[in-house]
């Protein structure tokens, strides 16, 4: 009797063993070693700042920092505002919705690799961009994307990016719409209430659970961008924090420092995704508080 409810007791977390082992070998243990590299110098001695210090006098760190702000704060919302109208929009359900529905997710179908070589290809002066402006007689000389420096060049980044995740916003709001009662709708047109009123006062806050999830989630994603400014216009061109990670391990890994510097820059984009996420959740909830209020 002792045995089997001793058996029975411990049965949950024998069950649960290999999922722990698989964190401890895949996850935990990298993360402990990358944290070590992280506070330790070339020659194994201990350092709080020097890889800091280090990585705050390489180059196009500041850029890098620049851009991942500009692209996280202006590609979210963005993307959001899109997301949002084509979700509304699409949520009306009439006739060609489920076919419009389809060519809209199209892009999420689309590796960020395939992606990039989809849109250099479209960028280059002879490219398939530049070929069919010129033959809707839009333009009449080569738009030089490819030639593209600074802000125009996040820009275009940015663009490209916003075409491939609105689709997957999309999808998490039309989720929470088609969760919405039409009572509710109905209701407030019987009390006199227009369209933007219903949309501002039942829809808005019965959306903000998915709200709050696709604007972090796509915060998450934006400081951590590189593969498609890689792909498309190469390393240093728009340089990203994840970017210059992948620029020491892939492009320079036997450069003096490289491996610290690729180890820092992966602590400080994880404490920068981390201090964005829970800035944005804590004011988001505050905002709640205070309407209910």
């Amino acid at each position: 009797m002792t045995h089997r409810f001793t058996s029975r007791k411990y049965a949950p977390y024998l069950l649960m063993a290999p999922a722990f082992i698989f964190y401890i070998i895949f996850w935990l243990a990298p993360v402990i070693a990358g944290m070590i590299e992280v506070f330790t110098t070339e020659d194994g001695a201990f350092t709080l700042t020097g890889n800091f210090i280090l990585l705050w006098k390489s180059e196009l760190f500041v850029r890098a920092v620049i851009n991942t702000g500009l692209f996280a704060v202006i590609s979210v919302l963005l993307q959001y505002v899109l997301a949002l109208i084509l979700a509304v929009f699409l949520n009306i359900r009439f006739k060609f919705s489920n076919i419009l529905m389809f060519i809209a997710m199209i892009p999420m179908a689309i590796t960020p690799t395939a992606v990039g070589i989809l849109w250099k290809t479209g960028l280059f002066k002879d490219g398939w961009i530049n070929s069919v402006l010129t033959g809707l007689g839009l333009i009449k000389e080569p738009i030089l994307f490819m030639n593209a420096e600074g802000f125009s060049a996040l820009l275009l980044i940015i663009l490209i990016d916003t075409w491939t995740v609105v689709p997957g916003v999309m999808i998490i709001l039309s989720a929470g719409l088609q969760g919405i009662e039409k009572e509710l709708r109905e209701a407030a047109y019987t009390f006199g209430a227009n369209k933007w009123r219903i949309f501002k006062d039942i829809t808005l806050p019965i959306l903000r659970p998915s709200i709050i999830t696709s604007i972090i989630l796509r915060l998450i994603a934006a400081v951590q961008v590189w593969a498609i400014a890689v792909m498309v216009l190469g390393h240093g061109k728009v340089p990203f924090l994840v970017e210059r990670i992948a620029f020491y391990e892939d492009v320079i890994p036997g450069a003096p420092g490289s491996g610290k510097l690729a180890f820092t820059l992966s602590f400080t984009t994880t404490v920068a995704v981390f201090l964005t996420t829970m800035i944005y959740y804590r004011v988001s909830r505050q905002g709640s508080y205070l309407e209910a209020a």
